[in-house]
């Protein structure tokens, strides 16, 4: 007799992992269905009945999705806390007081203000490493945040300023969202957070490269901002940076100086929809160039390759020129000894 037997464990697994930009965006949707209405009594410390708190997993509790306005009673047992998806107001100094074992507070889309976070809200979580502020109300960053954080998104709020004294002593703050605020400018805050290795200040109203950036960096996103021009020896401090994504600003020929990405290291390079008229030069390790929507009138071979024979070519994979001023026509005949490897260009 054959016995078929058939374990059903997609239902225990968390909905991570699978998102292209971010491994912990199953955090963002609607309520966790997947320890629903189990409550657990750990210690004495009784559960919050509106939430849910695995008896398997006591470290946690699942508060997402509520209809929470206030913030509920924490066990002191709690690191990972989720209470994002619901209408909470405020944070006063005393709603985290007995919750000091914090690692993960997730607090994103809800209705805080700068206003109503406590000035000592967080100043007792020792051991925070990862918390998530997007998609509230907030005009700043709130006071005395963890300097043990690592992971910091406060992203899709209405931030104008960051100064110094936000990020003072952050040393082991690995990533930072800020985009999709109104920051106008950062000053040299960004300089001291000298484990930084991915910032995305996309989408706010900066009219320049953010002075002073953390020379660690591995990812650098500065999209959809009002930058004319860049600085020069721009991305001569890193050594680790390999994704520089400037698109939707408005570059010209004149405002970026001579070889300013003809930087070994380079991976990625995203200068779309801007006002160039020239192909920039580039290194030849670079894999991805993306040129499209500008006012390019000239493919210019020596953008890519200054020696081409069977060792000197470039390695570029992925170039766009759509939405620019040349066609196949204008792409010279020899550019497939300089161009070996590229799969994907696109005219």
């Amino acid at each position: 007799m054959r016995v078929v037997i058939v374990f059903l464990l997609s239902a225990l697994l968390p909905l991570c992992c699978c998102h292209a930009r971010d491994p912990f965006a199953w955090l963002y949707g609607p309520q966790s269905q997947r320890f629903a209405s189990l409550q657990a009594n750990t210690n004495g410390q009784e559960c919050p009945d509106v939430c849910d708190c695995p008896p398997t997993f006591p470290a946690a509790m699942y508060c997402d999705g509520r209809g929470l306005t206030a913030m509920p009673s924490i066990p002191s047992r709690v690191k990972y806390l989720y209470l994002q998806n619901n209408a909470i107001t405020a944070v006063p100094d005393s709603a985290l007081v007995n919750a000091t074992n914090l690692v993960w507070l997730m607090m994103h889309y809800n209705q805080l203000t700068s206003d109503t976070i406590g000035k000592k809200a967080f100043q007792q979580l020792e051991g925070l490493e990862r918390l998530y502020l997007q998609h509230n109300n907030l005009t700043g960053f709130p006071s005395n945040l963890p300097r043990t954080l690592q992971d910091l998104r406060i992203n899709n709020n209405k931030i104008e300023k960051v100064t110094p004294a936000d990020l003072e002593g952050m040393d082991n703050l690995t990533i930072l969202y800020l985009h999709d605020n109104s920051v106008t400018d950062v000053g040299t805050s960004l300089k001291a957070l000298k484990s930084l290795m991915l910032l995305d200040i996309s989408g706010n109203k900066l009219t320049k490269v953010p002075d002073a950036l953390p020379e660690q960096l591995h990812q650098l996103y500065l999209q959809s901002n009002s930058i004319d021009s860049l600085p020069e020896d721009f991305l001569g401090g890193f050594t680790q940076l390999q994704y520089v994504r400037i698109a939707h600003n408005q570059l010209t020929d004149k405002g970026i100086p001579a070889n300013t990405f003809n930087v070994t290291g380079l991976v990625e390079l995203d200068l779309s929809y801007n006002k160039l008229e020239r192909i920039p030069p580039v290194s030849t390790t670079l894999e991805h160039l993306y040129l499209q929507a500008n006012q390019i009138k000239e493919f210019t071979l020596g953008s890519f390759c200054s020696i081409v024979d069977v060792t000197n070519f470039s390695k570029l994979q992925t170039l766009r020129l759509d939405g620019n001023e040349i066609s196949l026509q204008d792409i010279p005949t020899d550019s497939a000894l300089c161009l070996r490897l590229a799969s994907n260009i696109k005219v």
